[in-house]
């Protein structure tokens, strides 16, 4: 019998060797601790899109993973939480405030972050690159977005470093502990921020947030409160991820890393290759709303499914040598970013984010190359990514 814990030393350091053993003998798994989990890419891309498959939860199901503190108010106000036609109303007004064209305006400051970041990482020969650059790049652009004084992005960052062990299968009371406290500082700053921004709207997504109306309809100040712990968290947490996984991969498979500096118009697709590859976000949470068959199984309405983009991106059956990075892959319709109405909101940002700092890498550390060192991921499962990562700029006598 198989039994999958996404707690285990083994799987967080390795899913993917346990996530073919489920693919090939047990797709439509029940777990031991309660949940479904998904692994074959046509279940989870349907699963992603299917009316069936929910993300909503009760009050009661909220409260008995995360009782009733900060943690509870932010996931049962979180409208990736939400079915229509409340997620429809909410995420309409979001998308109002965080579009496209922003993220675009946006392009020439993040050249400018990345050319610094890259500056100081420069003057260093071996440089720690998670906390130097892969989590310094997607904080400042966040908090320069929402409109937050750059002094105070270092304490929202640890804040929103305990949500990703929150948003998991299974969550640790100590765990739990911490958020609420995190949570609970996050919300009271951003009250205060909100209140100012209400005197002073700027152009920030902030006061965008609070000015967005459709049909006669705006989101409440609880609801923007949630919505921009919710952007900064997953904007940050991401984009972080993206650029850490993607960077060990392309570094630890040089021939791909040596053919990017050939050809570097391979850049974007090199990025969507570490999308699939390495995904910054290993599961979607959903709920049976009614009864729902798949395959030979029936999962009962009420219960909780976990949709495993990993396991779906790494499937044979869709992907030729998934086990293989490829920067030139075709035909690379990853899931790394959900889809359906949940579809990932911040993807266009996430992908610029990268594409520049890839770009940028590629141009000015040709020769770049990891460190000596034993790689560790983050003891979380949902979102997946290094604790840190030791890259030399220069190799030996360049």
């Amino acid at each position: 019998m198989l039994a999958f814990d996404p707690r285990s030393p083994e799987v967080l350091h390795d899913p993917h060797p346990h996530l073919q053993r489920l693919r090939e003998q047990d797709p439509v798994h029940q777990s031991p601790l309660g949940f479904w989990l998904l692994t074959r890419y046509d279940d989870v891309a349907q699963g992603l899109r299917r009316a069936e498959l929910g993300t909503s939860r009760s009050a009661e199901q909220f409260k008995s993973l995360y009782g009733s503190g900060p943690t509870f108010a932010f996931a049962s106000r979180r409208f990736q939480y939400f079915d229509p036609p409340d997620h429809t109303r909410v995420r309409s007004l979001v998308t109002k405030a965080f579009t496209l064209r922003r993220v675009e305006a946006m392009r020439p400051r993040m050249q400018a972050i990345v050319d610094g970041l890259l500056d100081a990482a420069e003057e260093q020969r071996e440089v720690e690159f998670i906390e130097d650059v892969a989590h310094q790049l997607p904080a400042i652009v966040i908090c320069e977005m929402l409109g937050v004084p750059p002094a105070d992005q270092p304490q929202l960052s640890r804040w929103a470093s305990t949500i990703p062990f929150i948003i998991a299968p299974v969550v640790e009371p100590a765990r739990l502990a911490d958020a609420d406290t995190a949570i609970g500082a996050f919300f009271d700053y951003l009250e205060a921020l909100i209140a100012e921004r209400r005197r002073n709207p700027g152009d920030d997504l902030l006061s965008a947030l609070l000015a967005a109306e459709e049909a006669g309809q705006r989101l409440s100040s609880a609801e923007v409160v949630a919505t921009a712990v919710f952007l900064f968290s997953a904007g940050h947490h991401t984009t972080r991820n993206l650029v850490g996984n993607g960077m060990l991969a392309l570094l630890s498979h040089r021939d791909q890393w040596e053919r990017l500096v050939r050809e570097p118009e391979l850049g974007p697709s090199a990025i969507e290759e570490c999308l699939r590859y390495e995904p910054s976000i290993n599961f979607a949470p959903r709920r049976a709303r009614v009864d729902v068959s798949i395959g030979d199984k029936t999962i009962p309405a009420g219960a909780l499914v976990y949709l495993s983009l990993a396991g779906a991106n790494r499937d044979p059956a869709r992907f030729a040598e998934p086990d293989r990075l490829d920067i030139a892959r075709r035909g690379n319709e990853h899931v790394a970013f959900g889809g359906g109405i949940h579809h990932c909101l911040g993807a266009s940002l996430a992908r610029a984010e990268a594409q520049l700092l890839l770009a940028a890498l590629v141009r000015r550390f040709p020769h770049m190359q990891l460190a000596p060192q034993a790689i560790a991921w983050r003891p979380t499962i949902t979102y997946r990514g290094l604790e840190a990562l030791k890259i030399r700029l220069a190799q030996e006598g360049r």
